[in-house]
């Protein structure tokens, strides 16, 4: 019965870990495609969302057998918890994802902002290494990793409120630009929901560790730090 139920535990590992590169990609891909205005890229996106939705349920009706069937105690218990719990986080990142090949669709070609566009791609790279460090921390139960995270996720939120203030600036400007800055607006918060979502991906990683649930990036530590 062990050897059954550490089989079924590896493969749910190895399940889980091919969920998060697949949205890794997937959020690559939508920020690569926003930043080239690639409407086609974006439109392939959109027409594979149902994939990390089929995996997300799939996880979870396998995590709820285990747990029913095995009744698992301890570390083996909270390594499930933990993927039942990750599944759901990441399966909101890869919503935003979709967002954002909305928006690159959405775009078409209205007026590229430079410095805009220099924060988008400043956002867009560090959600997406945010994401592929995560899925490391996991593998590697790595709660130092998991906790250094959420201070990237801090750096998120004041790109979004610079992105927040240079389109209000350009829109001072020039009021035709209202529906560019809409997006822009629409695609950084998107990027910052990510990097939300992947920080309480971080706490569950914390959680496998050390069987404490923590809050990371309070509301408290987020006032502190503007």
């Amino acid at each position: 019965m062990r050897r059954l139920f550490d089989d079924e535990l590896a493969d749910l590992d190895a399940d889980f870990t091919e969920m998060g590169m697949l949205v890794s990609e997937t959020i690559e891909q939508a920020v690569n495609a926003f930043t080239n205005r690639d409407a086609v890229a974006a439109q392939h996106l959109i027409d594979h969302d149902h994939d990390i939705n089929e995996r997300e349920i799939a996880l979870e009706k396998k995590t709820f057998e285990m747990i029913a069937l095995y009744q698992p105690v301890t570390t083996d218990l909270r390594e499930i918890v933990t993927i039942l719990k990750a599944v759901s986080e990441l399966e909101r990142a890869g919503d935003h994802a979709r967002n954002i090949a909305h928006a690159a669709i959405k775009f078409g070609t209205k007026q590229k902002i430079p410095v805009l566009e220099q924060l988008m791609n400043q956002m867009g790279q560090m959600t997406t290494q945010m994401v592929k460090d995560v899925l490391t921390a996991y593998v590697n139960k790595d709660e130092h990793q998991a906790r250094q995270l959420a201070d990237v996720d801090r750096q998120l939120d004041r790109l979004n409120h610079q992105v927040r203030a240079a389109s209000y600036a350009q829109m001072r400007e020039d009021p035709a630009f209202e529906t560019g800055a809409s997006i822009y607006l629409n695609v950084a918060q998107d990027l910052s929901r990510i990097g939300d979502y992947v920080t309480n991906v971080c706490e569950w990683v914390v959680y496998l560790k050390s069987g404490q649930i923590i809050e990371l990036n309070t509301a408290s530590q987020d006032e502190a730090s503007e």
